[in-house]
């Protein structure tokens, strides 16, 4: 028994023909006939007498039309939904994403900009975060996923994919004397006023041991703890930043440039979720958002 059998009862039924039948279904008469006794077969039942051609409906017949009926519905509420939650009209009530702090200004407005017009109807619950953080909340399954740096050791409950590069670059003010520079190493930056991001992280740990493999005393002038704040305090001339490029390159916008560091150092970036937790396709397609975001974001002008 197959539910196009159930919708030939239903419709002879309402019709009382296998001729209207037929056209009602766009099927062949034949094919109406073939589904009817396919049915009466498989319920060893007779559900319509044959009387000179025509079809009359036994009494068994019009009691199981009517389950057959609310059969039908529940299927076709069943197919709805399954395309509500195709186009995003129903699914999950909230995605839940982790950023990292620098992330917030532009970039997680832009992508929530293209995200709506595909998902209109979902809430987006946006953690702006450090890595080890974003790392923490993906763990426990607090978020749905989230984009942050390779850094150390990521625990096993997280499951990551490489989703963008950065290098090292200078971020001066667009007017300064070493933007005249096709690369900037620590012996140029002697002397000159420094802002760096906070001391505990393992990529300032690096770039403090490069000064003092160059024996190079540092100028620190400003401490802080967000790339959008530095790019930010490097805008207004307070001093010179040392950053990734992918997050410098958030901050183009504002009269800043940047110059390859070197030693050139990479970063990674990933996109984590909870290691075998399927995602609803309304968290993948935020995750495809984001990374559509990446690509507009660093691209070279």
């Amino acid at each position: 028994m197959n539910f196009k059998q159930l919708e030939v009862l239903k419709t002879l039924l309402a019709t009382g023909s296998t001729i209207a039948t037929a056209k009602s279904m766009g099927l062949s008469q034949s094919g109406v006939s073939r589904l009817l006794q396919q049915l009466e077969s498989d319920l060893s039942l007779t559900l319509f007498d044959r009387d000179k051609g025509r079809l009359i409906a036994t009494p068994e017949a019009s009691i199981l039309a009517r389950d057959a009926e609310n059969i039908l519905l529940g299927l076709s509420r069943f197919s709805g939904l399954a395309e509500d939650l195709r186009s995003g009209a129903a699914g999950p009530e909230v995605v839940r994403i982790g950023l990292p702090n620098s992330m917030w200004e532009n970039f997680a407005p832009a992508m929530l900009v293209d995200y709506a017009r595909e998902f209109p109807t979902v809430r987006i619950e946006t953690f702006f975060e450090t890595t080890s953080v974003i790392a923490q909340l993906i763990e426990q399954q607090v978020i749905d996923f989230g984009f942050l740096r390779y850094e150390g050791q990521i625990g096993p409950g997280v499951e990551m994919e490489k989703v963008a590069t950065g290098t090292s670059v200078c971020v001066l003010p667009e007017n300064h004397p070493l933007a005249a520079l096709p690369e900037i190493a620590p012996k140029d930056l002697r002397g000159l006023p420094l802002i760096h991001i906070g001391r505990q992280r393992p990529t300032r740990m690096l770039l403090d041991q490069t000064f003092q493999r160059a024996g190079v005393k540092q100028n620190v002038k400003i401490e802080t703890h967000t790339n959008s704040s530095a790019c930010a305090y490097v805008a207004h001339g307070l001093g010179i930043a040392i950053l990734s490029s992918f997050f410098a390159n958030l901050y183009r916008h504002l009269p800043i440039v940047q110059r390859p560091f070197v030693p050139v150092t990479t970063q990674d970036f990933g996109l984590a979720k909870p290691a075998a937790a399927p995602s609803s396709l309304a968290a993948k397609a935020l995750m495809a958002a984001l990374k559509r975001q990446i690509e507009r974001s660093q691209k070279v002008e």
